[in-house]
């Protein structure tokens, strides 16, 4: 049988392995920081009274330019961040945010081009950088995964890159990335600095998005995505804000009709619903901060999250505790990171399960 070794694959990709986290059929799964609430019923019956108006016309393409979905997230964004001003024309959308990704490294990366990223990060980012033969440049993070102000100006004049990634909240650690660091990224390169805001809604109340500083920076780019917050993660449906001039350059690679007539009415369906389906985000948060708060009951140590999940450490062997909870039917995530595992903070019945699963694993140092 033929392997990748017998093909002429790209040498940047020889010895890389597929994204992807395990997926096994358990009775709690807290391993990919999904929204475990799922989509309320009435908003549900909505959505596929959408998609069944949608098929009547299936026989057509869709509307490239995805029109009514662009205006409803410019209203989404305007609406959560007051004063943002954002038109239909600032707006992109793709088949998840990593798509996003994707079209931004395609029309602003590529041969002789750089990414400064600051991992640990959002693993996606690198491994699109190697699709469109992109260089990865690692920049170093200050104590308890932070990046100050200060940090990223250093980082930018030592690597000179094309484009500054930065994931606010971050993932896989949760913790958050200032707008004054933002700003001060923008004001030290030339390029494109990049925000991932994929975990935004489950930031504290009353927390900027990266979006209120798109004004007057053509340069800044900032994507989320419907994924997490609005239970969306089969749709796969992600976004960005942006300068039109940037949307413009998005459609030279975009595929042709690249977001399907049935995800794009699935998509305004549920904005028309984003209150109620935001809802539960404040369950969500809840469910974080107790994790956070009763670790250390049990040994353990969490960092300061504001997205879905919690990074904790103080383990003596995480994959002997990951497989422990596994065998108790708890999924979480092994991200290789020394002395650590990564939780989603789920329903409060799943937030019990992993606490009372992680008590019996005993694994702390």
């Amino acid at each position: 049988m033929t392997s990748l070794d017998d093909l002429p694959i790209r040498d940047n990709l020889r010895g890389l392995s597929p994204y992807g986290a395990p997926q096994k059929h358990v009775r709690v799964a807290l391993n990919v920081n999904e929204n475990t609430h799922g989509v309320p019923a009435d908003v549900a019956d909505d959505i596929v009274a959408s998609i069944a108006a949608a098929i009547s016309q299936i026989h057509r393409y869709p509307d490239r330019e995805f029109t009514e979905l662009r205006e409803s997230l410019a209203g989404y964004l305007n609406e959560e961040s007051a004063g943002a001003g954002l038109s239909a024309e600032q707006l992109w959308a793709a088949n998840g945010s990593n798509e996003v990704i994707q079209q931004i490294l395609q029309a602003f990366g590529g041969p002789g081009r750089s990414i400064l990223g600051f991992p640990p990060t959002y693993s996606m980012h690198s491994i699109i950088a190697s699709g469109t033969d992109t260089a990865y440049i690692t920049g170093q993070r200050d104590a308890e995964y932070r990046i100050s102000p200060e940090t990223v100006v250093r980082e930018i004049a030592r690597t000179e890159p094309d484009i500054v990634f930065l994931c606010a909240p971050n993932n896989p650690t949760g913790t958050p990335v200032g707008l004054d660091t933002i700003e001060a990224a923008y004001d030290a390169t030339r390029g494109l600095v990049f925000v991932d805001e994929a975990y935004a809604e489950f930031m504290p109340t009353g927390t900027p998005s990266a979006v209120t500083l798109l004004p007057g920076r053509e340069r800044l780019l900032v994507s989320r995505t419907m994924s997490k917050a609005f239970a969306f993660a089969g749709a796969r449906v992600g976004y960005l804000a942006a300068d039109p001039a940037v949307i413009d350059a998005l459609r030279l690679v975009r595929l042709p009709y690249h977001l399907s007539a049935l995800t794009q009415a699935a998509a305004v369906a549920a904005l028309r619903h984003s209150a109620e389906m935001l809802a539960r985000v404040d369950e969500i948060k809840e469910q974080r901060d107790r994790i956070i708060a009763e670790l250390p009951a049990l040994g353990y140590s969490g960092w300061e999250s504001h997205a879905n999940f919690v990074l904790f450490g103080g383990l003596k062997d995480p994959h002997a505790t990951w497989q422990r909870l596994l065998d108790e039917d708890v999924l979480i995530r092994d991200l290789g990171i020394p002395g650590t595992l990564r939780v989603t903070a789920g329903t409060e019945e799943e937030t019990t399960a992993f606490l009372d699963a992680l008590a019996r694993a005993d694994g702390a140092e």
